[in-house]
């Protein structure tokens, strides 16, 4: 995203400050299993040279599993694979996937030299590859749900053949990009039945062919984080828990068709991302036998407040958002009146502020400075 929403609701243009903060949120978020890549875009910085230091801010400020570069003809992926290995040694990373980076196919039906370079260099280095034609049905496919994913599942195992053809048994994930446009003014939309009915189609075929399978979740068209940002996000993320995706890319943040990631949308996605992955782990009926005896030791007419059964379980038995008011009017009047969006605004800035930075060894991160101030010598300061 080029623009950020930032804690105090002000649009602006983002910077590397911004996406620090982003990978600091991610890695003090419990349910999210990937710090990200370019959760922002830091514009301050020249783009010859800005993915050294989106790398080094995904490795220095979270010890989660990050994304790599793929945007130009090699070198960017060859960078980020060189930095992994200052991280974790040249063995390890040939022989362990720790980079997962996605590459986008141009749809209709073009993979570009860019994106195959970049598939390429991934694959030679035993590195995932989410390889994701990015749908805009009505527009770069068919005004039609069906064929749209006709379309993608062509271009998608395209994309996976090919890095098969680079490296036989190299990680891919069979991915995509969905998104339905307007006919009224050609913007992307989410939350729509058609992004559920592509996403459960998507879903079948990648079980058919054994592979896994990326989506993205918290997806919307709205400016702020408001109702239309709720229910979109809701809608596309809950079709994307029932179709099976492996991989949910785009699960917290994002606003504006992708135009702006938010921190307040941030936290509060994140909480969702907790509920859904408890929802995801479906009913335990381990406890039926202790909750019948609670049922028979109340009786009629008495309540379970006091029960040993409760006392033992009044913690996990039940998910308790921390962001979402369920108190009296009363109480939610006498603790400022406070939207959902001012909560999640202080929950960031309590982030930030409790944040502790994981340990790095003092000498990678000396090897890691060393290395982009060399490629910085080297590389352009300018796009020519």
């Amino acid at each position: 995203s080029p623009f950020i929403l930032d804690a105090d609701n002000t649009r602006r243009y983002s910077t590397m400050a911004d996406l620090q903060d982003f990978h600091r949120l991610a890695y003090m978020t419990p349910h999210m299993h990937l710090t990200g890549g370019i959760t922002c875009e830091p514009v301050d910085l020249p783009v010859p040279t800005r993915h050294l230091h989106i790398a080094y801010s995904a490795i220095k400020y979270s010890d989660k599993p990050y994304m790599g570069s793929t945007t130009n003809a090699g070198g960017r992926a060859d960078d980020n694979v060189a930095m992994a290995k200052i991280v974790m040694g040249d063995e390890f990373v040939e022989n362990n996937t720790v980079l997962v980076s996605v590459m986008n196919c141009n749809s209709p039906l073009l993979w570009d030299e860019t994106m195959l370079s970049a598939i390429k260099v991934y694959a030679c280095h035993n590195q995932a590859s989410i390889v994701a034609p990015f749908v805009l049905g009505g527009a770069s496919t068919p005004a039609s749900s069906v064929g749209s994913v006709a379309q993608l599942n062509a271009e998608a195992l395209a994309g996976v053949a090919f890095g098969q053809m680079v490296r036989a048994g190299a990680p891919i994930i069979y991915g995509q990009f969905l998104a339905p446009v307007s006919m009224k003014s050609g913007a992307p939309m989410a939350g729509t039945p058609e992004v559920c009915f592509m996403n459960y189609m998507v879903g079948q075929l990648a079980r058919r062919y054994g592979l896994p399978w990326r989506s993205s979740g918290m997806n919307t068209g709205s400016k702020l984080v408001d109702a239309q940002a709720a229910y979109e996000s809701n809608m596309t993320m809950h079709s994307v828990l029932l179709s099976g995706a492996n991989f949910v890319f785009h699960a917290a943040g994002w606003l504006e068709g992708g135009l702006t990631a938010s921190m307040t949308k941030f936290v509060l996605d994140a909480e969702q991302i907790a509920m859904y992955y408890k929802f995801g782990e479906g009913i335990d009926l381990d406890d039926l036998k202790g909750a019948m005896e609670a049922v028979r030791e109340v009786g009629p007419g008495g309540h379970f407040l006091g029960t040993d059964h409760t006392r033992e379980n009044f913690q996990s038995a039940f998910f308790m958002p921390e962001l979402m008011d369920n108190n009296s009017f009363e109480q939610w009047e006498v603790e400022g009146s406070k939207a959902a969006d001012q909560r999640a605004a202080e929950k960031v800035r309590a982030m930030l502020d409790s944040y502790e930075e994981p340990a790095l060894d003092p000498a990678i991160d000396e090897a890691l400075r060393d290395f982009i101030a060399r490629r910085e010598s080297e590389l352009p300061t300018t796009v020519t």
